[in-house]
């Protein structure tokens, strides 16, 4: 078996056709993840611990299947997809891919699994990690920076320029 980190560069890895991913689409992006995630999980939880479960804040885990369906779950799926399709559905909905920030070819077994434990890093404080996207030059949040990614999306066509003209309709 190939891993995907071996592939050889294809057209979308010509650079000068390619854009950082910014804040806002990251944000929407990780939403839809997030949704669904909790789609697969929250039914899954509610049918081995029942709704109270939900009213329970004194643990951080329940039990063992809480911690297979609430950590081990979530981490084997963005895992998977980031082998599969460099980018979680909510990354693919825009376009979006995660790549070496060096090469631009898809990250290493050890780049993925580095990236996904530094989500913990960019989270901890304040999620500030998260936010760095937004001023960062490469749009890369601590998380990237650490596991040495970027996420790209081909450019965006621009868009036509609003012109008002009177007496015109």
């Amino acid at each position: 078996m190939t891993l995907p980190a071996s592939a050889p560069p294809d057209d979308r890895d010509d650079p000068s056709d390619l854009e950082y991913v910014g804040f806002w689409a990251r944000l929407g992006a990780t939403l839809l993840d997030t949704v669904l995630l909790l789609v697969v999980t929250v039914p899954l939880l509610a049918a081995v611990y029942g709704w109270d479960y939900f009213k329970q804040t004194e643990r951080l885990v329940a039990g063992p299947a809480d911690f297979l369906i609430s950590w081990v779950l979530p981490a084997v799926v963005v895992l998977l997809f980031w082998f599969w399709r460099q980018a979680t559905p909510g990354k693919m909905n825009i376009g979006a891919r995660v790549v070496d920030a060096e090469t631009g070819r898809p990250m290493t077994p050890g780049q993925a699994v580095g990236r996904y434990l530094a989500y913990f890093v960019s989270a901890i404080p304040l999620c500030l990690g998260f936010v760095w996207v937004a001023f960062d030059r490469r749009k890369q949040g601590w998380h990237d920076k650490l596991a040495g990614t970027v996420v790209v999306r081909p450019k965006q066509r621009k868009s036509e320029s609003v012109l008002f003209v009177k007496g015109r309709y």
